[in-house]
């Protein structure tokens, strides 16, 4: 595949990254000037431990990163991780040691308050190493910025400037979207409090934006006049987020529903700064299994360590990059499908036309972070049919038992030989401990079902080592198709195959089961139903 063949495909491709990237290439149809690189970014609010959002946000922006490079021939790009360790801390969060030092500070600066971990200089520190450990993970390549290092720096003083002359445009622009007790307070300047270093929600006059003065009255009645520069203050959500676009040179940045009147408002008031909203998608955010939107506070949703507890870093890429303007409900039960689907894209991906490889997730994953290989890899077995092997296995299965039965069905069956197969064996045998084995309840067969059962258990007896699956597969549906069992359909026989043997409503291919299982143990699995 030769670089023209892919931009030309990449030009016309319906795949989301690249219609986000395309969004570039009309921004900047000749390249960005003096070929400077085009600048992505992602935010990330250091008063809580990084989580999934915080993946699906850098490895979504990631995607459409790769797609533009893709379109345009390896044009130069930047993705900068900011971090806003600026904003005052407004509540203390939950699961934090030594909450009461954090209480003590509240309304300060994340930076300027002391770590209740004890590790780092103070609690934003803690929390932006967590968030580059985090992103190091996953091999994501990025650079970190802090907003209050820029801030205390100067390197925000010239576009602090910018605000303070447009501050009556900035004004204009947001109080009419206030409620009116609000509006009485509202500045887009927030003081940092001499006396307390606790950032301030109050009126402030312009005095010399040159200089960065302001007034404002203190918390304790005095009215001091200090200028904004060397993070004497920090700006409101939607103008701070307008100045850092301005400041930065942003061309691109995502994010969730939620802060859909954001981009309006700050996208309104970078204008007045004279800089450009950048490009973006907004997505829709995760849903629970009931269809409630995920609150940290309630609890319902979903750790990116829950995840990789019960699946792979590659099947979570995988269902974040399906449809993101579309909600997703995001709980462990979506996680088996995504698996599966994950590698049988994989699979397929070598003998795709290019156009449909360009429409593949794997295609824009494996890119992700500067790989490529795996395309065309396969699995010898599901992760449906691991978590059905674990479950007629029991809570107590082990990796050690779960291998001898792969043996039956893959050659040199370690996972030393197979290891992303062990990954998949792993999280499997957590899936059936936590979710699998504790619902699993095997019911009687019906006289009917009674009756299919042991012709199957005569036909298997008559199974040599060296029967295929397919084979297995076949002796299944011919008894599920004989007038004489009474079945309406072959899912009323599978359905009972499930229900009494493997002791759930829903399974895998019963020839592929039955050759991962074992014929013996399979006959053995019929016994026990019929004994009940």
């Amino acid at each position: 595949m030769t670089d023209d063949a892919l931009i030309e495909a990449a030009r016309v491709s319906k795949a989301w990254p690249f219609q986000e990237a395309q969004k570039l290439l009309k921004r900047y149809p000749q390249g960005k000037p003096g070929g400077e690189p085009v600048l992505f970014e992602t935010g990330y609010g250091p008063s809580g431990l990084p989580h999934i959002g915080t993946f699906q946000e850098v490895l979504r922006t990631t995607l459409v990163r790769r797609a533009y490079e893709a379109l345009t021939g390896g044009a130069p790009t930047r993705l900068v991780a900011f971090s806003d360790d600026m904003d005052g801390l407004r509540k203390v969060p939950d699961n934090i040691p030594n909450a009461e030092l954090l209480a003590a500070n509240l309304g300060k600066p994340l930076t300027r308050i002391p770590d209740p971990f004890g590790k780092y200089e103070s609690f934003a520190h803690h929390n932006n190493a967590m968030l580059r450990e985090f992103l190091d993970r996953f091999g994501f390549e990025y650079e970190f910025v802090s907003a209050s290092d820029r801030y205390n720096s100067g390197a925000f003083d010239a576009a602090l400037t910018r605000v303070l002359e447009c501050n009556q445009a900035i004004l204009d622009v947001m109080l009419p979207t206030l409620r009116e007790e609000r509006r009485k307070t509202y500045s887009p300047v927030l003081p940092v409090s001499p006396s307390t270093g606790v950032v301030l929600q109050v009126p402030v006059e312009v005095l010399d934006p040159a200089t960065g003065m302001i007034r404002f009255t203190d918390q304790d009645g005095s009215v001091v006049e200090q200028s904004v520069f060397g993070g004497q203050a920090k700006l409101q959500w939607k103008v701070d987020w307008a100045m850092r676009w301005y400041a930065l040179g942003v061309d691109y940045e995502m994010c969730g529903k939620d802060l859909t009147d954001s981009v309006t408002q700050s996208g309104k008031i970078v204008k007045i700064l004279s800089g450009r909203k950048p490009e973006g998608l907004i997505y829709e955010l995760f849903l629970d299994e009931n269809g409630e939107k995920i609150s940290k506070s309630k609890g319902n949703g979903l750790t990116i360590d829950q995840w990789l507890t019960y699946g792979t870093e590659e099947s979570l890429g995988f269902y974040l990059f399906r449809e993101p303007k579309s909600a997703k409900q995001l709980h462990v039960g979506v996680i088996p499908k995504a698996v599966d689907e994950y590698w049988q894209f994989r699979g397929n991906l070598p003998e795709q036309a290019l156009d449909k490889q360009l429409g593949n997730p794997v295609w824009h994953l494996l890119r992700a972070n500067g790989g490529g290989e795996g395309a065309g890899d396969t699995l010898p077995v599901t992760f449906s049919l691991l978590l059905n092997l674990v479950g007629v296995l029991g809570a107590d299965a082990t990796a050690d038992q779960v291998w001898s039965y792969l043996g039956n069905y893959v050659a040199d069956a370690t996972p030393e030989a197979h290891p992303e197969l062990g990954e998949l064996v792993r999280a499997a045998l957590a899936t059936n401990r936590d979710f699998i084995a504790p619902t699993l309840v095997r019911r009687a067969p019906a006289p009917n079902e009674a009756e299919a059962l042991k012709t199957l258990d005569a036909e298997l007896a008559k199974a040599g080592p060296e029967t295929t699956a397919e084979e297995l597969q076949n002796v299944v549906y011919e008894i599920g198709k004989n007038e004489a069992y009474g079945f309406e359909n072959l899912r009323d026989w599978f359905k009972a195959l499930y229900e009494t043997l493997l002791g759930s409503s829903q399974g895998p291919r019963m020839g592929s089961f039955i050759a991962l299982y074992g014929v013996p143990e399979t006959r053995k699995l019929i016994a026990q139903a019929l004994e009940a």
